[in-house]
């Protein structure tokens, strides 16, 4: 049976205290991997309109718009809008993904900062090095800045076309490793790249980023007040000769991220119901507020800007930067020109040198302490699309080249873009033709990845099925009158008899905003436990869903043959309530917020939960299991 993608998906639905919102580095990868097409057809808009209309493109974009507030004001050409303006979005986008990383991704924790960090440097410099090495002693050398930075939206998004051939793990390590590509890329354009400084309007500039820190240390949240002190940070930037697109970057380090806490989502359906009961406008206005805070900020601000940064700012710069004449006379200037072939090889042999390269200098050094989280294999496969450069590249390319050098140099830049992305299809092709096992290691590697279960399974405490050894452990978050988590049953019955050595483990999480009969049911489940019976009176409550007052969970008692007296004496004092609310508190250092939710030794599941999507994650965490057993 196949399943409608425009309906939403019964293995995908989870009951919480708010609406449903993807994880972050979910919905970021998408929208990446989505926009790729867009962009890639932005381009070849680009390059149709510069050789069917050369003089109309390059005359479109050099028409100039000037804004003026009184007699100061900023007069720029078009491109110098998109590529300075519109770009300072793109920037602070990578800046609050590369802050969301950091407080909640995989470089939570510290010691992890130091791969992506060495990787990504390794893969700049070794480009870098090919480039200048085409180039040292000419006055293109210094435009080495185009050839070392990845570009996030073609880079995924290519991934995302060679499918399951690699791991996901490798799109997250890549996003990684490009947060820190691109922050250095805009150090070497603020430094590098930067012609005459005036310092009075940079002095200003900073003084105006000090009070920008003022106001975020006294706690102000109004979006228009950052929005206008950091329009003129970037008005003073400009006029001071640094390129400021930095103020984007500076700003969305600035924004912290955060899982939403299930308090405020408590308040947030709180608020939901009492509009529910009183729909007036005051209550419309207060509970829209109460669903927009329980998110973090960081999080609001990349649902509402990614989008346009990824599917229109990004494209409108390929289409303004992208576009050269190709004729008989570039392709056979391109052929032997030292930038050409500097930034084309920088990025086809560079990139994967560098990320590979320092990857496996640095486990060696660290004995193995510091791993990539995929397969060597896999790695490699992340360097060679690392080789697509594209966004900054070209950005660089317009600060540092013109003329015939800048045609040469965008030349360089596409022809990368095709070349690493066929010498990523050859990786994949070789890593199918090893045996399964092989394939799986050089895949999937051997390192320990970032835990995602705060606390442990424990038998002598936890309720668990299956045997106690088993190399892979399922973990529900669950609530008895959820009906996805009824739905899930099944699934998890099934997996059970498909996979003999797996090891179930089902903890409590009543919703008791949304599920008023939840909090009962789970210590009902608890009295059954204490007389042996807990899988029983699991069965039942989840197949009786609708019927969870106690004259129902009495009579479940009595069908399941347990002391009544002594079952209901366990109700009536609540005797299970601080057990459902340890797992409560587990859930909520996990950063668990609604039901079901899975983690598969110790990793938390993201997406469906059919049979098909959970029988393919037992599969894998097996295979990684065996790997490092």
């Amino acid at each position: 049976m196949t399943h409608d993608p425009s309906f939403p998906s019964p293995f995908r639905e989870q009951s919480r205290h708010a609406p449903e919102t993807r994880t972050p580095l979910r919905a970021f990868l998408r929208t990446e991997a989505g926009s790729a097409a867009v962009l890639l057809a932005a381009t070849v808009a680009a390059l149709v309109w510069a050789n069917a209309a050369p003089g109309t493109y390059a005359s479109f974009w050099e028409v100039r718009l000037s804004v003026t507030v009184g007699s100061a004001g900023v007069s720029l050409d078009l491109r110098e809008w998109v590529n300075s303006g519109l770009m300072t979005f793109f920037f602070f986008v990578i800046g609050l993904e590369a802050r969301r990383e950091f407080d909640m991704g995989e470089l939570r924790e510290r010691q992890r900062v130091m791969l992506p960090l060495v990787a990504g440097l390794a893969g700049m410099i070794v480009p870098v090095g090919i480039y200048l090495a085409f180039n040292s002693g000419g006055a293109s050398a210094h435009g080495w800045g185009a050839a070392m930075s990845t570009d996030t939206a073609f880079a995924l998004g290519m991934l995302a076309i060679l499918g399951r051939r690699f791991p996901i793990a490798l799109r997250t390590f890549i996003l990684t490793v490009t947060v820190v590509d691109d922050l250095l890329a805009l150090v070497v354009i603020a430094l590098v790249y930067t012609g005459h400084v005036s310092v009075p309007a940079l002095l200003s500039a900073v003084t105006l980023f000090g009070l920008i820190l003022l106001v975020r240390a006294a706690g102000v949240r109004h979006g228009l007040t950052y929005l206008l002190m950091g329009a003129a940070t970037w008005v003073a930037l400009l006029k001071s000769g640094v390129d400021p697109v930095v103020v984007g970057l500076a700003m969305g380090l600035l924004t912290y991220a955060y899982p939403a806490a299930r308090s405020d989502l408590e308040r947030a359906s709180d608020l939901f119901v009492s509009f529910r009961e009183q729909p007036t406008p005051e209550l419309e206005r207060s509970a829209r507020r109460g669903l927009a805070s329980a998110l973090s900020l960081n999080e609001r601000l990349q649902r509402m800007y990614h989008p346009w940064t990824s599917y229109v700012i990004v494209p409108v710069f390929a289409l303004a930067n992208a576009g050269i004449t190709i004729d008989a006379g570039l392709v056979s200037r391109a052929a032997t020109s030292p930038v050409t072939l500097g930034i084309l090889l920088g990025y086809l042999i560079g990139k994967p040198v560098g990320i590979t390269g320092a990857s496996w200098l640095l486990a060696r050094l660290s004995r193995n302490r510091l791993r990539p989280p995929v397969g060597w294999g896999a790695l490699a496969g992340g360097g060679t699309i690392a080789g697509v450069g594209f966004t900054v590249a070209l950005l660089i390319s317009t600060l540092a080249f013109e003329g015939d050098r800048l045609e040469e140099a965008k030349a360089g830049i596409l022809g990368a873009v095709a070349c690493s992305f066929l010498a990523t299809c050859a990786v994949a092709m070789t890593i199918r033709l090893l045996p399964p096992q092989r394939r799986a290691r050089v895949l999937l590697g051997t390192a320990e990845r970032v835990i995602d279960l705060a606390v442990p399974v424990d038998p002598d405490r936890d309720h668990v099925r299956g045997p106690m050894t088993a190399p892979v452990t399922l973990v529900e978050y669950a609530d008895f009158e959820c009906p996805y988590c009824g739905q899930a049953e099944p699934v998890v019955r099934d997996l059970l008899a498909d996979f003999g050595d797996l090891r179930y483990v089902w903890r409590h999480l009543p919703l008791t905003d949304v599920h008023p009969g939840a909090q009962l049911a789970a210590e009902a489940a608890e009295a059954a436990a204490d007389q042996g019976a807990f899988w029983q009176m699991h069965e039942l409550l989840l197949k009786h869903q609708g019927a969870l007052l106690v004259p129902d969970l009495m009579r479940y008692a009595d069908e399941l043959g347990l002391d009544a007296e002594r079952f209901r004496r366990s109700l009536r004092t609540h005797a299970g309530a601080g057990r459902v609310a340890e797992d409560g508190e587990s859930a909520d250092l996990s950063g668990v917020t609604g039901t079901p939710t899975f983690f598969i030794n110790g990793l938390l599941h993201r997406g469906a939960y059919d049979i098909d999507a959970l029988s393919a994650a037992v599969r894998t965490a097996r295979a990684r299991a065996g790997l490092t057993g």
